[in-house]
């Protein structure tokens, strides 16, 4: 637990990665405001229009994040621009940065994994690429990163599991 938040995770039985961390949240006055995800698609949100009677633009760009057994991705949707517009930089502060040439997004984004092992990005780790109005960053783990999920991943196999397929109730 990370200064005393509740995290879940779920791993892939068939390749033994996360593929979906979130923590618990609290407010400044300790009420619980619900489950952030941080890796994996995050649950979907209440429509905001029931409720404010606005919503978000659905064009509006939209980051997930992955992890695979070597790197670290991002995938940001809604993002219509060319390749050669993008660049990705590993910063001092500890962060990515996303930016356009055209000055149309900017975006610094956090690397949690590295954060929580005392490690700042490197710029040759960093490696994008664009399709289908999608920017997809790839983060190649360090070995620091490698080792520590390794450990990770060892304490994990070694709690009891119930191995039958559970079936959900259907409504």
């Amino acid at each position: 637990m990370e200064d005393g938040k509740e995290m879940v995770e779920e791993y892939s039985t068939d390749t033994n990665v996360v593929v979906r961390r979130a923590w618990k949240q609290k407010n400044g006055f300790g009420t619980n405001i619900g489950w952030v995800v941080e890796v994996g698609d995050s649950e979907l949100k209440q429509n905001n229009i029931e409720i404010y009677g606005i919503e978000e633009s659905s064009n509006t760009p939209i980051i997930t994040r992955r992890i695979t057994r070597v790197s670290l991705e991002w995938r940001i949707r809604n993002l219509p621009y060319p390749e050669s517009v993008y660049s990705i930089t590993a910063e001092h502060d500890g962060t990515m940065t996303v930016r356009t040439s055209n000055k149309k997004y900017f975006k610094k984004i956090k690397i949690p994994d590295l954060e929580r092992i005392g490690l700042k990005p490197e710029q040759e780790r960093i490696s994008f690429r664009h399709q289908y109005n999608t920017l997809i960053i790839t983060y190649k783990k360090p070995p620091q990163l490698l080792d520590v999920e390794k450990k990770i991943l060892a304490a994990v196999l070694q709690l009891k599991t119930d191995s039958k397929d559970v079936q959900c109730p259907t409504s």
